[in-house]
């Protein structure tokens, strides 16, 4: 790589890093309030650094994003989930930062095949977004079976599974779909730009 294309890469780095930034403080910008959750965009930006700059770009964007989540957690939560949940990076850091490494490792392993490169970005931003979703709610399922977790679902420790399924349904599948579509729309014309 030389001295000006590693000085492109890490400046356009940079911008998808100030784009997190900016999605997580702008009210409904990344975070549509949606019950004790929220909705997210947050993670279309991830995935698209992934598919332009590759995962491991994807993966520090996704980090940026998890460390964020993980400060808010402490001192401004989104939402009444967040102090309870966030505050552990495991939950609040890991799944972003694999957001990035799984949709960018996805997009490189089905370019190898000969897929058509938006049916590979889709594929990808799909694998990406359920990443997040799956994960996030796995963990908190696996880590925090409270009645204050459950409470903040407004269910007891039994209905959390059901719950959290729904949540999938509700929150997992409409995210998935919004990044299979905007992922590759986006990313297309930007990787035309890469160096």
């Amino acid at each position: 790589m030389t001295k000006n294309s590693s000085a492109y890469r890490i400046s356009i780095l940079a911008l998808f890093c100030a784009i997190i930034i900016i999605q997580n403080f702008v009210p409904l910008f990344g975070y549509i309030p949606v019950g004790p959750l929220d909705l997210t965009t947050i993670h279309v930006t991830v995935i698209v650094a992934a598919l332009v700059l590759g995962p491991r770009d994807g993966t520090i964007v996704g980090t940026v994003w998890g460390l964020i989540t993980f400060v808010r957690a402490f001192v401004a939560p989104t939402s009444p989930l967040a102090p309870l949940v966030f505050t552990n990076p495991v939950i609040s850091i890991l799944p972003r930062a694999l957001i990035g490494l799984f949709a960018g490792l996805i997009f490189n392993w089905l370019r190898t095949g000969r897929l058509p490169k938006p049916v590979s970005m889709l594929i990808a931003s799909l694998v990406g977004a359920l990443t997040n979703t799956l994960l996030v709610l796995g963990l908190i399922y696996l880590f925090y079976r409270t009645p204050q977790v459950a409470a903040a679902y407004q269910t007891n420790i039994s209905g959390l599974m059901k719950v959290l399924l729904v949540v999938v349904a509700t929150n997992g599948i409409p995210e998935a779909i919004l990044a299979g579509i905007v992922g590759p729309l986006i990313s297309l014309p930007l990787q035309r730009f890469r160096r």
